[in-house]
């Protein structure tokens, strides 16, 4: 084999391994046994037990309680955890990675949905400064909004208060939550300068937002308008479509009503003439818009029946497939007197029931469907957006009969004036359909309806003069925007896709104080907007140096510098906070390398919300989305499923997770078990959070420790820098490790990469269990152990196990930072004070030698074979002899033992066996008691050139040989007598 004294006919390659062989290091049988085993559980017999180099550090085998707790905030201090992140912006790097920080709110205590975010996040940063690019991450704090503004002020609420004395409040209320949040953050061992963050209430944030907000007006993207828009009277403001949840619970007063038709179509007048009395049939789950209806529409290419009541004499027109479930609904029988297509009902007028002297026409509209109802939809343009459409095309009036309170206002007539419309003003319309005989059915409805997210209260639908986003000419070029995004999971484009279309528009103006002011004056008299680049460029400079209080602190005449200041008045409206927040790529990502951040991390909720805003104001003003790839995980649950919530008891508190609760249950799990968790989870879908998971990341780290102590233990003394073997003069087992490693830790690279922090989990419960507990500890206990000290075997063993400890170490870094740095305090012959600071898994492509994987995994093929013969029993009682025909097999194993015995080779440390002997066929005078067995290998080179299927046979006898009393291997004709090797290294010790 190159390099080893011989060469082979072969350059070497890629063992392709037999399906009739399985790995040794895949069950682990005879792991430790024979004399490293007995020396290593400290029964070497009295006068050599000095003599065994046995393990030994001062690393723990475990921490908890409050030792874990002090060890972790220890290991912060000690290896820099704060100053991390400015130390590595200051380094020089070719590559910048940059991952945006969507804002957490600022009203409330940090949760598990915070810990699964920002872990997320961490573990990426952190594998990506480690692997030497320099990272850019800002975190940040949404910090305007109701819900801050509503707890601030508690019970006092808004009466009395002025908007800076609301604005005071809010903002302590927010920077009380940033605090908490912030010290959590901290604590969980996520690096960033935490001195440098952005906050959506600093007046250089603002003035970067109204920025955006200029040049999407300059566009005409930004426009007024009075249309209808959601409107929560609980929280008095507009609100936009990712500020609603949808109770799908809800309960309405379905109601049945007719509108007498007065003027028939003329298409069914010329033809059907005599069918006077009939009726309009609608229906509709909010009875209150009765009052502002503007006409009636139908489908045009659908079929409609007037049909006559069995039960009474009654005409009613609806939809021809909509009769059977009418017929049922009324419980009677509804004959047809005559059917036509919706074309025909054009030009037909029909009388309001509640309103007498008004005509309501019928129209044609695309979005009347046959699923529910009647197939006639009751349409009134101020509180439907779909109704709003059909009267932007036919002209038809938008009054608002609904003030902010969600009351009546004097429009609807003196009856309805001041009522609630969803409470006695639904009463009161219904009641005034009884009255005049319009009302057919009323029915309770179980559907689902917008309420306000903030206080859970539901919205209407009502006309307002607000600021709005033209979403659909933005959408195009949003969809060929993402269309360049890698997405993940790439089934969450989809999501993204359809929430797009669903955006017909975006209210971006709130009534509300705590927020940014809308940079528009308007005049006293007309109510005619003032708003220009000047004047932006302006207000914008005034928030840059004084803050967004200026607005309101400031006289007019120095907001408003040009023009009849005395004619105009400063607006009271802020900014939607989707829209602050969706601009903070204009604030945080300028001054990076390039302008959009490598990607952006957050939960499945923000498909419809930050990643949504961001994306439109970024395409509005760039041409480009904000950000290379998108990450959409899922929602932290409890141990069942469950959504989190204070009623069911099941929230999980990070802080308790951390440093432990009153309930036994819940112990001192400390920042890495926390963090091992969310690796751990499958974060696309949604994660699972409760004792069970946290036991079990706990256990895991914990056999993790025992692995690391081991490997620490067993470098006690070593110097890698000067005591460190070449690879080419290695045991061929341990240059067989370092290729593993190298594999490793290419697979564990490409997890980081694809943020599958799982995967890089798996990947390292499979080495650590497979390739080193079962497989290579229990074959180099002997070496490690019972060796001189400073033999080639040791140092070559030590040589390996520093460069698999050293790789572990940083593998599980990003993920359990404070258990690495804890492990790098304790190996030896480090240069750097802290591990993050020393870069990414070392490998070399030296560790990849031609032939080495052959010879090995050869070796490890016999190895199963020659185990599964001996089940239950000790492979050093064993005598082994293997006997293979002259060929590449049979070279391949010649260079792991070269002499045609031996129990000291290379191959004999491999099977783990008293001793080995290597022939070219077997002998025929086998003992009686010989286990004998067939298999074959496949050897296959440079990529399938040379394959060669080698057989083999092993015969296995019970070894004649005594147990050395040092090593415990049977090496020796007597039990009172050292093996010559023993007798070497304890000679040497006296």
């Amino acid at each position: 084999i190159i390099g080893w004294g011989r060469r082979p006919p072969w350059g070497g390659g890629l063992l392709r391994r037999a399906v009739s062989f399985t790995s040794s290091r895949c069950h682990g049988v005879g792991s430790g046994e024979g004399g490293a085993r007995h020396a290593d559980s400290g029964s070497a017999q009295g006068g050599y037990r000095d003599t065994v180099l046995l393990p030994h550090t001062e690393f723990p085998m475990k921490l908890s309680g409050q030792k874990l707790l002090d060890r972790e905030v220890e290991i912060q201090q000690k290896c820099g955890f704060a100053e991390l992140y400015s130390w590595q912006r200051e380094r020089k790097s070719k590559k910048e990675f940059c991952l945006h920080d969507g804002p957490p709110y600022a009203n409330g205590d940090p949760h598990v949905g915070h810990a699964l975010n920002k872990i997320l996040k961490d573990i990426r940063n952190r594998f990506e400064m480690l692997r030497g690019r320099q990272v850019h991450y800002i975190p940040g704090w949404d910090c305007h909004g109701l819900p801050i503004e509503l707890k601030a002020l508690g019970e006092v609420g808004t009466s009395g208060l002025s908007p800076l004395q609301i604005r005071q409040k809010a903002r302590e209320f927010a920077e009380g939550a940033i605090a908490r949040q912030k010290a959590a953050f901290q604590r969980w061992g996520v690096m960033a300068d935490w001195d440098q963050c952005y906050y959506t209430y600093d007046g250089a944030y603002e003035a970067a937002q109204l920025k955006v907000f200029q040049e999407m007006f300059s566009k005409g993207i930004i426009y007024q308008d009075y249309k209808p828009v959601f409107w929560s009277p609980s929280s008095r403001t507009a609100l936009a479509e990712a500020e609603l949840e949808y109770n799908t619970e809800h309960v309405s007063r379905a109601i049945y009503a007719t509108f007498p038709l007065v003027k028939p179509p003329p298409k069914i007048a010329a033809e059907k003439a005599g069918l006077e009395g009939v009726s309009v049939l609608v229906w509709t789950t909010q009875p209150w818009t009765i009052p502002a209806n503007q006409a009636v529409c139908y489908m045009p290419n659908a079929q409609y029946s007037v049909v006559k009541r069995a039960d009474n004499t009654q005409l009613l027109l609806v939809a021809t497939e909509r009769t059977a479930s009418m017929a049922a609904l009324l419980g009677t029988q509804l004959e047809s007197v005559g059917t036509f297509t919706g074309s025909q009902l054009e030009g037909g007028i029909c009388k309001h029931p509640t309103l007498p002297d008004k005509d309501v026409p019928l129209l044609p509209a695309n979005h009347v469907t046959m699923d529910k109802g009647t197939g006639l939809v009751h349409t009134a343009p101020a509180h439907g957006m779909e109704d709003y459409s059909v009267a932007s095309h036919f002209k038809l009036s938008v009054e608002c009969m609904v003030d902010e309170d969600g009351k009546f206002t004097e429009l609807a007539g003196p009856e309805l004036q001041s009522l609630s419309v969803m409470a006695e003003g639904t009463d009161k319309v219904i009641s005034m359909l009884k009255e005049c005989g319009a009302l057919v059915k009323e029915e309770q409805c179980v559907h689902s309806y917008p309420y306000d997210w903030r206080t859970k209260q539901p919205v209407v639908i009502r006309p307002s003069k607000q600021w709005f986003i033209n979403t659909a000419s933005l959408k195009d070029k949003a969809k060929e925007a993402l269309q360049k995004v890698r997405v993940l999971p790439e089934s969450a484009r989809g999501s993204l896709l359809a929430m797009l279309d669903r955006r017909t528009y975006w209210c971006i103006s709130r009534q509300r104080s705590w927020g940014v002011p809308i940079p528009v004056f308007y005049h006293r008299e007309t109510g005619e907007p003032l708003i220009n680049k000047h004047t932006v460029s302006h207000i914008a400079n005034l928030f840059k140096e004084k803050g967004s209080d200026c607005w309101w602190e400031l006289p007019i005449e120095t907001l408003l510098k040009a023009g009849p200041v005395a004619d105009y008045v400063r607006g009271e409206d802020v900014l939607d906070i989707w829209f602050d927040s969706g601009a903070s790529w204009a604030a945080v990502l300028q001054g990076t390398s390039d302008p959009r951040a490598d990607a952006y991390v957050e939960g499945k909720d923000q498909i419809g919300g930050w990643f949504q805003s961001s994306l439109f104001t970024s395409v509005a003003v760039r041409n480009k989305a904000p950000y290379k790839s998108l990450v959409v995980h899922g929602f932290a649950v409890s141990e069942n499923g469950d959504k989190m919530s204070k009623s069911l008891g099941n929230v999980v508190d990070p802080d308790v997770v951390i440093n432990g609760g009153q309930d036994p249950i819940m112990p001192a799990y400390g920042a890495d078990v926390l963090r091992w968790w969310v690796a751990e989870s499958n974060i696309f879908s949604e994660v699972q959070i409760g004792p069970t998971v946290l036991n079990l990341a706990r256990d895991n780290i914990g056999k993790l420790r025992s692995i690391l102590k081991f490997l620490l233990g067993n470098l006690q003394g070593f110097d890698p820098r000067v005591q460190a073997v070449d690879p080419k003069q290695m045991h061929y087992i341990d240059q067989y490790m370092l290729h593993l490693l190298r594999e490793f830790s290419i697979k564990v690279t490409d997890a980081y990469s694809e943020f599958d922090a799982g995967r890089v989990i798996r990947t390292l419960q499979a080495f650590l269990t497979r390739d080193l507990s079962s497989f290579y500890f229990s074959i180099i206990k002997d070496r490690l152990y019972c060796e001189p000290e400073d033999s080639l075997g040791r140092r070559s063993c030590q040589t390996a196990l520093e460069e698999i400890l050293d790789g572990v170490t940083r593998a599980i870094a990003p993920i359990l930072p404070h258990l690495a740095e804890e492990v790098y305090l304790h190996a030896p012959g480090h240069d750097r004070e802290t591990l993050f600071k020393s870069g990414w898994i070392k490998s070399s492509s030296v560790w990849r030698r031609p032939g080495l994987e052959e010879a090995v995994e050869g070796a490890c093929a016999i190895r199963d074979l020659f185990l599964s013969s001996i089940p239950g029993k000790h492979a050093a009682q064993y005598d082994l002899t293997i006997a293979i025909e002259p060929g590449l097999l049979f070279e391949l194993m010649e260079s792991l033992q070269e002499e045609p015995t031996s129990t000291s080779s290379q191959l004999a440390e491999l099977m783990m066996a008293a001793r080995v002997s290597l022939v070219s066929e077997l002998p025929c005078d086998l003992p009686p008691d010989t286990l004998l067995n067939h298999g074959t290998f496949l050897i296959n080179l440079e990529g399938g050139v040379i394959r060669e299927d080698s057989a083999y046979s092993i015969a296995v006898v019970p070894t004649s040989a005594a147990r050395c009393p040092r090593c415990r291997r049977y090496t020796v004709q007597s039990a009172d007598c050292l093996c010559p090797r023993c007798k070497t290294v304890v000679s040497q010790a006296h």
